[in-house]
Formats: C-alpha cells, sequence, structure tokens
C-alpha cells in the first residue's frame, strides 16, 4: 500500500475520533446542565466529588496529556488547575486533597465550563492533524470521561439523598418493569477458557492481557435479584443473622446499622427508594440496586447460593444465551478481588497510574449499569469498588456450582432439585412426581371420590371425542405430552382411527415403554414411536412422525402446573415442535369454588400426601438424599389471588437434610414448595394460549365441576 493510498484511512479514522471526541464532550455537559451552581460545587462525601470538579478534571486530563506536550503554542488555560484537578496521578504532581475538592469554590461553575471550551478549542486543533500514535490515547481520554458520566450521576443521587427534599433530577415517571418469573439458571459446563479483552479494539489497561482460566461446571441466574426477592431476605431476618456474613461485613452491619439497601427509607405503607427521578415507592419487581459486596454476599448465602466469579461471568456474558440486565440495570458484584491479570504490567508514564494502583482491597464488578454511557460497557469490563460501598449501581447475579454430567445417573433430576432446595423458597419441580411409585399413586389419587379432574375430564372426552376426532387429518400423528398411563388416548385413538402414528413423550424411560407397549398391542394398525425426553424441552420428533400432519395432545389439566410465563414459553415450544398447521387438544381445569378445590389435593384418605412425600423418598433412593419423609407435612392450599392451588411439604421441625454433598436447611414451619395448579376461565386460558402462539378452533365445558377441553390451532 502506497503513502497516498493510506492516507484517506487516516482521515477517515481522525473525523470519527473527532466527532466521538464532540458527542462524548457535549454528552458530559447535558449531564450537569439540569443542576445549579450551588448542587455542582458540593461535596456530600469524601468519596463522591462535586459535579463541577469531574467537569474540570476531565478537561485536565486532556490538557495534561494530549495539549501541553503535543500541540505547539498550546497556553494551560489557569496556572493552579493543574493542582486543583488532579485526581491521583502522583507522577504530575501535588493535588488538592481529594475530601477538601468540594472547598473549591473558586473557579466557579461558569469559569470551568469556559476551561472545557478552551481545551474543546486546542483539542479540535490537533485532532484536526492528529499524529496516529496519539489516538490511542485520546480514545482513552474519551473513556476516562465516559467514566465520570457515570459518576457525576452518582454524585447528584447521593447529594440528593442527603436532602429532606428527597428533590429529583430529572422529570418523567421511572423505569417500568414487568413481572419476573422465578430465575433460570444457565448451565456452563467450564473447563480451560479465556478471558480478557482482545488485541483490537479499545479496552482499560486492566482488562488485559488476554489469559487461560480453568472453570468448573457451574450456573448462573438468568436474571438479577429483585427488590421483590430483597424484601423476602429483610423479612426473614437477612440484616439480623451474622451467620450469613463475612466477619468484615457483619461488623459493617452493626457499625452502619443497615436493614435495607442504600436509599431506602421505611415510610407509611412500605419502603421507599430515591432514584434520579425523585423518591418512590420500591417496585418489587426492578432488579434490586446499591448494595454493597458484603450485603450481595449475604443475600446469595440465604439464597442457597453464591456470587459468580468473574472469569464466570464474563465466560457465560461471551458464550451464554438467555441471560437479561447484563449491562443495562446494575454492575454485578462478583466474588473475585480486583488484583492483576496473570502477566499484566502498567503501561509507562503518568497514564500507567491509571487502574493498576488500585489493584488492593476491593472487589470486582462486572456488566453495566443504567446509567452507563451507551456503548461504554463490554464483556471484559472490570468495574472496582470497596466492599463496603453502596452509592453506585450496584445489583446481584447469582451462581452456583454444578455437578459434573457424569457425576449422576440422573443429572437433571439431580440439577433440578439442587437448584430448587437453593432458591430463597425452597420448591422441587412436579414433573418428578412420576417415578413408578408416583404414578401409583397418581392413579390411585383419580380413584378418590374428592378428586374430580381425571374423571369428570375423562367423561367430557367421551362425549367430546367424536367432535374432535373429525379435526385429526388422515395419517396424522398424535404427539403426546407427558403420557403417563394413556388411559385419556386410547378415548381419543378409539374416536380417530385415522391416526397412522402415535408418539407418547415422557420423562419415565420405565413408565414410558411400558405405556407404549400397552398401546402398541391393542393397536396393531397404528405406528407406535415413543419419545424419553422432558415434554418441556423436546426438540425433535421420531422419524416415523416426519411428513406428517401433527396433533398435539396435553390432557390432565397439566398446563395449569406452570407458571403463566412457564406455560407461554411451554405452548411456544409445542408449537416449534409441533409445526405450522399442527393442532393441539389441550385439557385445562377451570376456577370452581375453594371447598371443592382443597378436597381434590387434599383427599380425606392420605393418598395425595403420599404422592407429595414421595417425592423426596424419590430424591434420598436415586440421589442419596436423607431427607426425614415423616418429619415434612403435605398442605394443600388455594391461593385466590394467583388462581391456583398449591401444594407444599412443610417441616415439622428444624431439621437439615443432604443431597449430593449440599446441605440444605429447613426451619420448623418452612414450606417446599412441589406443585402449583393454576385454575382457568374460558377467556383467560384463550389469552394465554394466543401469547404462546395458538389459537381456540373450539372449546368444550363440563357441567360442574367445570373442566375444559381445548381445540388449539397455530397461530
Amino acid at each position: 500500500m502506497t503513502p497516498s493510498d493510506d492516507a484517506p484511512l487516516i482521515t477517515e479514522a481522525a473525523s470519527a475520533l473527532s466527532r466521538r471526541y464532540r458527542e462524548v464532550r457535549a454528552r458530559t455537559e447535558s449531564l450537569a446542565a439540569p443542576l445549579s451552581p450551588e448542587d455542582q460545587a458540593a461535596q456530600s462525601m469524601p468519596d463522591a466529588s462535586p459535579t463541577k470538579w469531574h467537569l474540570a478534571h476531565t478537561s485536565w486530563f486532556f490538557e495534561t496529556f494530549l495539549l501541553t506536550p503535543h500541540l505547539d503554542g498550546y497556553g494551560v488555560f489557569g496556572p493552579a488547575f493543574g493542582y486543583l484537578f488532579n485526581s491521583y496521578y502522583e507522577a504530575v504532581g501535588p493535588r488538592q486533597p481529594r475530601p477538601e475538592r468540594g472547598l473549591i469554590t473558586r473557579p466557579s461553575a461558569s469559569q470551568v465550563l469556559a476551561y472545557r471550551a478552551h481545551v474543546d478549542t486546542g483539542m479540535a486543533q490537533l485532532l484536526a492533524d492528529l499524529p496516529p500514535a496519539l489516538a490511542p490515547l485520546i480514545e482513552l481520554g474519551l473513556a476516562h470521561e465516559e467514566q465520570h458520566q457515570e459518576l457525576i450521576l452518582m454524585v447528584v443521587l447521593h447529594l440528593f439523598s442527603r436532602s429532606v427534599l428527597s428533590p429529583a433530577y430529572r422529570s418523567g415517571p421511572a423505569a417500568k418493569f414487568a413481572a419476573v418469573a422465578p430465575p433460570r439458571w444457565r448451565r456452563f459446563e467450564g473447563g480451560l477458557v479465556e478471558i480478557g479483552a482482545e488485541a483490537r479494539g479499545f479496552a482499560f489497561d486492566n482488562e488485559t492481557p488476554r489469559h487461560k482460566v480453568y472453570l468448573q461446571p457451574f450456573a448462573i441466574a438468568d436474571r438479577l435479584v429483585t427488590n421483590g426477592e430483597w424484601l423476602e431476605f429483610m423479612q426473614d431476618g437477612g440484616y439480623r443473622r451474622p451467620e450469613l456474613w463475612l466477619s468484615d461485613g457483619w461488623a459493617t452491619v452493626q457499625a452502619e446499622g443497615w436493614d435495607a439497601p442504600f436509599y431506602w427509607r421505611w415510610e407509611e405503607g412500605g419502603w421507599s427508594t430515591l432514584g434520579l427521578e425523585g423518591r418512590l415507592p420500591v417496585d418489587p419487581r426492578a432488579p434490586v440496586l446499591h448494595v454493597s459486596y458484603y450485603e450481595a454476599s449475604a443475600y446469595a448465602e440465604w439464597a442457597g447460593a453464591r456470587l459468580p466469579n468473574e472469569a464466570e461471568w464474563e465466560h457465560a456474558a461471551v458464550t451464554g444465551e438467555g441471560l437479561a440486565q447484563l449491562y443495562d440495570q446494575a454492575w454485578q458484584w462478583t466474588r473475585s478481588a480486583y488484583d492483576a491479570y496473570p502477566g499484566f504490567h502498567p503501561g509507562p508514564g503518568a497514564v500507567g497510574e491509571y487502574n493498576g494502583k488500585f489493584m488492593s482491597g476491593q472487589m470486582t464488578l462486572r456488566g453495566g449499569a443504567a446509567i452507563t454511557p451507551p456503548g461504554h460497557t463490554r464483556p471484559t469490563y472490570r468495574n472496582f469498588f470497596h466492599p463496603a460501598q453502596r452509592w453506585m449501581f450496584s445489583g446481584v447475579r447469582l451462581a452456583r456450582d454444578a455437578a459434573a454430567k457424569a457425576e449422576t445417573p440422573n443429572a437433571n433430576f439431580a440439577e433440578d432439585v439442587v437448584e430448587g432446595l437453593s432458591q430463597a423458597t425452597k420448591n422441587l419441580s412436579p414433573k418428578y412426581f412420576y417415578d413408578d411409585e408416583g404414578s401409583r399413586l397418581f392413579e390411585a389419587i383419580c380413584e378418590t371420590p374428592e378428586y374430580y379432574p381425571t374423571r369428570t375430564e375423562l367423561a367430557l372426552l367421551k362425549d367430546a371425542a367424536p367432535e374432535i376426532a373429525a379435526h385429526i387429518s388422515d395419517g396424522a400423528v398424535l404427539v403426546e405430552f407427558g403420557s403417563g398411563a394413556s388411559l385419556k388416548t386410547r378415548v381419543l385413538l378409539d374416536a380417530a382411527p385415522q391416526a397412522a402414528v402415535y408418539v407418547p413423550i415422557d420423562i419415565s424411560p420405565d413408565a414410558l415403554a411400558q405405556a407404549a407397549a400397552a398401546i402398541e398391542a391393542d393397536y396393531p394398525h397404528l405406528i407406535v414411536s415413543p419419545l424419553a425426553d422432558d415434554f418441556t424441552a423436546a426438540l425433535s420428533l421420531p422419524a416415523a412422525a416426519r411428513g406428517r400432519p401433527r396433533t398435539g395432545f396435553f390432557p390432565g389439566s397439566t398446563i395449569g402446573n406452570f407458571a403463566p410465563s412457564d406455560a407461554v414459553e411451554f405452548l411456544v415450544r409445542a408449537r416449534g415442535l409441533l409445526g405450522s398447521g399442527a393442532q393441539f387438544i389441550v385439557g385445562a381445569d377451570l376456577v370452581k369454588d375453594e371447598a371443592t378445590l382443597v378436597a381434590a389435593y387434599d383427599d380425606a384418605a392420605g393418598v395425595t400426601a403420599a404422592f407429595n412425600r414421595n417425592l423426596l423418598t424419590r430424591i434420598n433412593r436415586e440421589l442419596g438424599g436423607d431427607f426425614d419423609v415423616s418429619a415434612f407435612e403435605h398442605r394443600a392450599v388455594w391461593n385466590a389471588g394467583a388462581s391456583r392451588m398449591e401444594m407444599w411439604l412443610m417441616s415439622a421441625r428444624d431439621q437439615e437434610a443432604k443431597v449430593l454433598d449440599r446441605t440444605f436447611r429447613f426451619r420448623a414451619g418452612e414450606g417446599l414448595h412441589t406443585e402449583n395448579s393454576y385454575k382457568f376461565t374460558p377467556e383467560g386460558f384463550a389469552a394465554l394460549a394466543e401469547r404462546g402462539g395458538w389459537s381456540v378452533m373450539r372449546k368444550w365445558i363440563s357441567s360442574a365441576p367445570e373442566f375444559g377441553i381445548f381445540l388449539l390451532s397455530a397461530i
């Protein structure tokens, strides 16, 4: 390439850098614009420098490291500014003590803006004929200024928190958050991975060098901890239980009197928090903010989890899908001390002091926050604060160890049990009820006089079968999700002899094999192709189903066992499995009186109680658990607000149980949530189906106790 060929590239790069310089500098001033001169001069604590100082310091950086040494004829704006606005660069000279930056009443705020304009004029000249070697230093200066943009908003919020007026920095409503489902855990196998910044692109020096790290298998939550979950921690005595806290953290809690996140305040009617929009009620759906490392660690201990280390966080952020709120809500504490990467060496000169000198006594945060400048974050970014600090926009993402897949014969069962028992509200998935004994007990439940759903649905299905069968195409494949004993399937198959293939999907291989063999013996014309899989996660059907019209079958109101968001996700997955043009026959129990509902889930003979406790027996048998099954009492509760029946196992005493070398503690009266069974109205079910990609073609509703069968069509 000749020099003339290279020149346009240099010109283009310089032009882009000039444009970025102007944008970054303008954004800083726009952040300060809503503030009065008094706001900009005040220092609310030693850690929080005044806004006016940030405006001047970011200009001092460009003046000191770029203009004075590299722009011929440049004159410094004020001889004392080098002393007033140096932050911590020892090599540059003495400086105003940090706790006394609020005493800098002169220069005034207007003089600081004039200083910025003076520096910008000089930088425009330098950028017009930029030596390529200076471009990385300018990029560093701009990234440095973006950090101070975030600091300005942190400073303002802390300053306003010291006012009895609780003023708002900006007008307008606070961000709205939708209801959140329980966190999902994204598993990573670990092994030898690489972290750290690549050679290309800008990165701070502390993100380098890129290096290898060995990770054990781990799982990380798909979202941040919410205010609502933090309130549960508080209500359970989280700030009063020393066993949850690191020693220094507990000493800090006692010394500082912490009982809630920073900026929270108890008022008549509940907790409020101060944000940039002013003081507002705490939104239980929003991610918790302004918590220290000590608090994050204590919460993780309470939740039966831990904080991720920074290598886990980065590996998950780079390679994982389905992780929300990585960069746009709160910086996330890791349990990694802020230290140098292997092979790290500070750069030469004063700018080499930028990050390396702080690698002591601080903890690393990853991600980004709602106040972080756009485009400033990346997976390798390393933020750092002292473990007791709370004024930054810091939150919590949980992690936990994951057993290697080869360590247990039933890895999915093991993972789900450990995950469920590690939650603040301990829970177990109802899909694991149905081992051989569980299937037998459920059949016995269906024979109890109180349990109406099975016989009601079966009677309704027999009446509606001819009409339903008329919608099943010749040569169709019938796909049953969670086949069990296939009793209801026989009603449908008898009415639809045109079905050519039957694909039962069930998580229990033994139960599936028995049911499939029985169907194959009784329907010799039918191709039976069982699929041993979790029906909520199956990705493909057997080869016998290819090229045929498909009808799904999901009886028993099992759809009610899902939380609404999970039900929608299941319906979406089922639509993907069955394909466009498919139909789906779904049974759904309907809302009715409380007495009927509770009796159905707590029969007088105690069969449902035995069914519920059998889940603990299965854990003991298959995962080496040591639950005292007799020390848990069955309880059925109608939750009218959520429109669902709930099944719980209540701990009769303080006790511990071990599963896969993990110890789980139960307090007397603490509940282990084993099942939800949502009850629907016809209109509510139709709305749910539509969210999952289906429309209701037909519906059949029984007389009391009401049950519904819905024929859905893929939208």
